[in-house]
């Protein structure tokens, strides 16, 4: 950090201001997950009186041996991890060969089928016909309807077909010069070129993924094959509904309130796992070892 004497005192108030506005910012962000995770911790009593506001209150881990002694939480977990995976890796072999033909000027009616993908971004038929569509085409209350039926964005793909774009024609070029086909151009030449934006798109499907809910709530009907948001829903409805659990919340070692948060506790973590490393490819240049025109 530069020497602040070399700065004016105008300088010194505008970089004072940053630093406090950045710190609120922080701040608010950082307390939704601490208030969340102090809330699963505390007992039931207290976190329905609303006395939890920072730390735990009357610590206790009820909440949790609540949410993981049921086999039902451990089942939509495992759904939830093969829908994530599953659907962000069907995603990733279709939005990399479409964003790659989508960037090559030698594809015939290029202009159009980039406007015809970007078409889809501001139009969409709707929530009934959508649902009509999965279901006469037999694909509601199914693993692979999930998976396949939003394993595609406009936006993810148009996203790496401009990064795809920037990418220098040398590469190809040498490429092309050794006898690469247009599959080993695209597998060996610009996707190991394109870590960072695709990293930036398995982060966003992962995430997207993880959080599905409405659809997932809609188009599945079988206990079994709910993800985790779908079951953290019914538990809610279910302990909410549950007239005996109500009369003993007094005494009752969690409420809903620390289930619900102990739930969100558990569903977050895996996502806090991955962000770091899937992180580290942001900043890196698409050009990294490469060699300059």
């Amino acid at each position: 950090m530069k020497n602040m004497n070399l700065y004016s005192r105008g300088d010194k108030i505008f970089v004072f201001a940053n630093m406090v506005l950045i710190a609120l910012f922080t701040v608010a962000a950082l307390y939704p997950f601490i208030y969340i995770a102090a809330l699963s911790f505390s007992s039931g009593f207290a976190a329905a009186a609303g006395k939890v506001v920072l730390t735990p209150i009357e610590l206790t881990l009820a909440a949790y041996e609540r949410v993981m002694s049921e086999p039902a939480f451990w089942n939509s977990y495992k759904n939830t991890f093969i829908y994530t995976f599953g659907g962000t890796l069907t995603s990733l072999l279709i939005v990399i060969p479409g964003a790659y033909a989508l960037s090559r000027p030698q594809l015939w009616g290029r202009r159009f089928w980039n406007l015809l993908v970007a078409f889809t971004m501001w139009f969409h038929a709707g929530m009934i016909p959508f649902f009509l569509n999965m279901r006469d085409l037999g694909l509601l209350d199914s693993y692979f309807g999930i998976i396949i039926g939003f394993a595609v964005n406009a936006f993810n793909i148009i996203l790496l077909r401009n990064f795809f774009e920037s990418i220098p024609t040398s590469f190809e070029e040498a490429a092309r010069m050794d006898g690469a086909n247009e599959w080993q151009v695209l597998w060996k030449v610009f996707v190991p070129l394109s870590k960072p934006a695709i990293a930036t798109i398995t982060l966003f499907c992962i995430v997207a993924r993880w959080n599905g809910f409405f659809w997932a709530m809609v188009l599945l009907t079988d206990e079994g094959k709910i993800p985790l948001q779908v079951y953290l829903r019914h538990t809610i409805a279910e302990l909410s509904d549950d007239e005996e659990f109500s009369s003993t919340l007094l005494s009752a070692p969690y409420s809903v309130e620390t289930v619900t948060a102990a739930i969100i506790v558990c569903s977050i973590i895996p996502v806090l796992l991955i962000y770091p490393w899937v992180q580290k490819y942001f900043n890196k240049g698409i050009l990294l070892g490469g060699v300059k025109e």
